[in-house]
């Protein structure tokens, strides 16, 4: 795979809460495994999460996380 020059590598580079949702952003094997580590086993990606998820408003991981927590408790 090849390294985003002067931009985070979704698929390898480390995510933790404070890390930002980019333009570059994809829903990879590794943003998987961050919800679930931070969400649970249950995590699972749907169209309107996702939307918002690339709204491009401002937001961290953390934030994302916390939003599917919330959402998952309607």
């Amino acid at each position: 795979m090849e390294k985003q020059v002067g931009g985070f590598d979704w698929h390898s580079d480390q995510i933790t809460k404070a890390t930002p949702v980019t333009s570059s952003y994809r829903n990879t094997q590794n943003v998987r495994r961050f919800l679930q580590q931070h969400c649970g086993p249950d995590f699972k990606f749907d169209r309107e999460f996702m939307a918002w998820v690339k709204n491009g408003q401002p937001k961290t991981m953390g934030e994302v996380a916390m939003e599917w927590k919330r959402r998952k408790k309607r």
